[in-house]
Formats: C-alpha cells, structure tokens, sequence
C-alpha cells in the first residue's frame, strides 16, 4: 500500500473512531445518546422509524451510512450476511432480525472503538445470531464460498483499493450469492478532481467511483447482473445509489 494510501486509511479509521467515541462518551439529547452529526444525505433518517425504534439508541446515533442496504437486499430465513463496514452495527442487527434465528450477520470493521460499541448495541438488542470480526474490506477473514449476501453502507467508497474489495467480496460470496450495497457514486462526466472538489474523502464523496467505473469494477471481479441505481443526490452530480450484483451459481 503507497504512502498515501496509508495516510488516507489512518484519516478514515481516526473519523470513526472519534465517531464511536462521540456516541459512547459525548453529550445525550432528551431522549438517548447525540447522534454523529451528518448533513441530511446521510444517517438514521434514511431507516424507516419502525426500523429505528426496534435498535438500541446508540446503533442509531452511530449510523453515518447513504441508504439501507438491508432494506434492498431481500434477505430471507436462513441466510448468512457480511455487512463491510459494519460501524456502530446498525445494519449487522436489521440483518440479524431477517435472517433469523437459523441465520447469521457478520459485521467486519477496522476501527477498535466502532467494534467495541457494535458489540455493546448488539448485547443490548439480545443479538444472539451476530457476530463482529476486526479486519479491513480488502482482506475479508472470512473462508471462500461461506456469505449468501453483502452488504455495505457507503463504506466502499472509502476503500484505496476498490479492486481489492471486489475481488474479495466475490471471493467469500457462495456461488449464486450476491450484493446489497448503498454508496456513493458519481456521473460519469464528473472527473476524480471535481469529485474532489465536492467534498473530502472521509465524507464518502472524494473517493466515490462514477456509475461506469464502478460497473467495471464488479465485472472484472467475476460478478454480473450488475444494477445501479440512484436514490438521492449527496452533491453536485453525485448520489447515493443501491448497487446490486450476483456472483454466477458456477464458478
């Protein structure tokens, strides 16, 4: 990894800890701990209010995500999920209730403080089908051909090396499997420098891939029906987006 791709991670991994500390430690509104402080793109507001109500509070003041993946990915009983990036666990839990009791979520981050409050909310929730692994979304520990479903919220745009992590998604997806991710992605005219130019990298806009690259991303990795969806812009040409791929039942 280059120098500055290291320096970029550090950022990264130093914005959610402080996030993480923020809800653990920080100051607490009327009714539960202050939520991370986001503009109106992102956070808990883009869970339904039943979603919320059901989640310890301080899931839901952790939650810095675009979208809801859990709420695209049609999970079903049984299946085992891996949410990259799996912060305060907000969507490790909304995974956890869909898959049931005879399934599995498995939330992976590499921020220590993230995951010590992902297991704090989860113990709170009564979790028992969850599980938080210590990694980053270019190295997945998980064995090959062992995840039904990925999900991710607007953390993949934060990785230096997006090949990585779609090779290693395919990699740990069982044939047939597929994604569920929420992102940001920008117009394909819209050049890395004015992407840039639209906000940091640490808030999900300057690292964003375009629609085209993002598509050529996951085909090279080996996936295909590959869908990209807008829902709502962040910035200027840019949006939140649900990315949909399958891994083939052959490989």
């Amino acid at each position: 990894m280059s120098e500055q791709s290291t320096d970029l991670r550090e950022t990264v991994r130093r914005r959610y800890a402080a996030a993480a500390v923020q809800v653990t430690e920080g100051g607490t509104a009327c009714c539960g701990p202050q939520a991370v402080e986001v503009d109106e793109n992102f956070g808990a507001t883009l869970y339904a209010a039943d979603e919320r109500d059901t989640l310890p509070a301080e899931a839901v003041a952790a939650s810095l995500g675009c979208g809801n993946p859990t709420a695209v990915a049609e999970l079903r009983d049984g299946e085992r999920v891996l949410d990259l990036g799996s912060g305060g666990g907000i969507d490790v839990l909304l995974s956890a209730r869909r898959v049931g009791p005879s399934g599995k979520a498995y939330g992976l981050d590499m921020t220590d403080e993230m995951l010590q409050l992902a297991l704090a909310n989860a113990e709170k929730a009564g979790a028992t089908n969850v599980e938080f692994l210590r990694g980053t979304i270019e190295a997945i520990p998980l064995p090959a051909n062992s995840i039904d479903v990925v999900i991710s919220n607007c953390v993949i745009n934060l990785s230096t090396d997006k090949p990585a992590v779609f090779a290693e998604t395919f990699r740990v997806l069982k044939p047939g499997g597929r994604i569920g991710v929420s992102d940001v992605v920008a117009d394909d005219a819209l050049p890395p420098q004015q992407r840039a130019e639209r906000g940091d990298y640490v808030g999900c806009i300057a690292g964003a891939l375009s629609f085209a690259e993002y598509r050529q991303g996951l085909e090279a990795a080996g996936f295909t029906e590959v869908e990209i969806t807008p829902t709502h812009p962040v910035a200027d040409r840019m949006y939140s987006a649900i990315v949909r791929a399958a891994k083939p039942g052959t490989v």
